[in-house]
């Protein structure tokens, strides 16, 4: 599922196939998850339900809670399916400063499409709900930090070479780098333009090198 995914009336999804053994069929999981996004965009997470969801799906409720517990599970599921593409890291393209910004692109575009809806959605339950907080922090956001530092870190020994990249700096600088993005949307709700995509890359990037040292010949 594409975070890019426009929503879809449900006449004009395919027909699903369901089946009732002890593994999931691929086509249910999929029309369930691509129901739960496009009606959440639609309603609002207040206004989701798992009957909505059955009924967009064209599955039975008993087959959703077969699988997932409350539409909270079902748009976890969600969101790390369209993340894992979507907040990729893809650098060695171009110059380290034109990788970390079109990466911060990609994340501001990310928030502007049906599944960094759903991010906001959840993280907006979980500063109410704590099992939604612990779902969510101990699965996709952790999961997505690591993949954010590693891939800044890729960057930075890149950009940095030969000088040597601290694991401490890397994790600070990964706050800087996508505070400012999540502030303001999560925030302020604005869109993220790209005066603030570009500063942020060229900051974070003029930070690393301000903190990073070659070391002393001998």
């Amino acid at each position: 599922m594409s975070a890019t995914r426009k929503p879809q009336p449900a006449c004009d999804q395919h027909p699903v196939i369901s089946r009732t053994g002890p593994r999931r069929s691929e086509s249910v999981r999929l029309a369930v998850l691509h129901a739960a996004d496009d009606l959440l965009v639609e309603r609002g997470f207040a206004a989701l339900t798992i009957e909505g969801i059955a009924q967009r799906a064209g599955v039975a409720k008993q087959t959703i809670y077969r699988w997932w517990k409350s539409k909270v599970d079902i748009l976890l599921d969600t969101l790390t399916d369209d993340a894992r593409e979507a907040l990729e890291w893809r650098t060695g393209q171009g110059s380290p400063e034109d990788d970390l910004t079109d990466h911060l692109q990609r994340v501001a575009d990310f928030f502007a499409e049906p599944a960094g809806q759903v991010m906001q959605a959840l993280l907006g339950h979980a500063q109410l709900d704590k099992e939604t907080a612990a779902s969510l922090r101990g699965g996709f956001l952790r999961e997505q930090r690591e993949r954010d530092i590693a891939g800044l870190g890729a960057l930075l020994t890149r950009a940095l070479a030969p000088a040597t990249v601290d694991d401490r700096l890397v994790d600070h600088l990964v706050d800087l780098l996508l505070g400012p993005l999540y502030y303001r949307v999560l925030v302020f709700g604005k869109p993220i333009d790209k005066e603030l995509v570009n500063t942020t890359a060229r900051l974070v990037l003029t930070l690393a090198h301000e903190f990073t040292s070659t070391e002393p010949e001998a």
